[in-house]
């Protein structure tokens, strides 16, 4: 995996933009359009601020969500609503393609029409050009979470977790979907972070983000972060 390591999520936030930025041009001119998964955190918010700021070709770009929770529309809770607020008020995505997570359909409904929104736009099976993730002080990525039955989904690209997570069911592409991604980029800031971001960087297979395929990703992370737990 490749590691760059900035000194705060400011820094972290402007070249993961500017990366994302020359796979977006890079996806264009080979195929036409760039498919682009969001997780949600603090820091991707950052990197959105400064990624409206660069020269992508909007109209060919198409946005899905890497995980969100069961809440009502325009909910503070709702990932969607900040990338809204971050990305669709000043780049101009075309509305047909903004891919939000239907999660106040029924479950079974909603997992099956975004795995089949998802094989429209990147195909059967999808393969998006970028998934960006972020790591959960409980090594939970995504909303891949510890102990949950969702770990273990591999027939599926979209799925529900199976109990609540700090209060709410949420639904999330799985470990095949984020696997078969041209670029996965992950974003990790602040000294919270650095045990887990170690055991990581270790492939350690008892925490969540420490399954995911290394090769071929890259990291964004702060020097706070970066640092060796004691």
């Amino acid at each position: 995996m490749e590691i760059l390591v900035r000194a705060n999520p400011a820094e972290v936030a402007r070249e993961a933009a500017r990366r994302i930025a020359r796979e977006a041009a890079v996806a264009i001119a080979a195929r036409g359009c760039f498919t682009l998964a969001l997780s949600g955190g603090t820091t991707p918010w950052l990197m959105l601020d400064q990624l409206v700021t660069l020269p992508i070709d909007w109209s060919r770009v198409h946005v899905f969500q890497v995980d969100e929770r069961k809440a009502r529309d325009g909910s503070i809770d709702r990932n969607w609503t900040r990338i809204q607020a971050h990305l669709f008020s000043r780049a101009e995505v075309p509305a047909g393609q903004r891919h939000p997570m239907p999660v106040l359909e029924p479950p079974d409904a909603a997992a099956l029409g975004y795995a089949s929104a998802l094989r429209r736009v990147a195909g059967d099976p999808p393969q998006l050009d970028v998934v960006q993730l972020g790591l959960g002080d409980d090594g939970h990525l995504a909303s891949l979470v510890p102990g949950d039955p969702v770990l273990d989904v591999h027939s599926a690209d979209v799925a529900w977790t199976g109990q609540e997570y700090r209060g709410t069911h949420r639904l999330t592409l799985t470990y095949p979907c984020i696997a078969r991604a041209r670029l996965v980029l992950w974003l990790v800031t602040g000294e919270g972070k650095a045990p887990m971001l170690a055991r990581l960087l270790a492939r350690d297979p008892s925490i969540p983000a420490g399954r995911v395929p290394q090769t071929g990703a890259v990291l964004f992370c702060d020097e706070p972060a970066a640092a060796r737990p004691r």
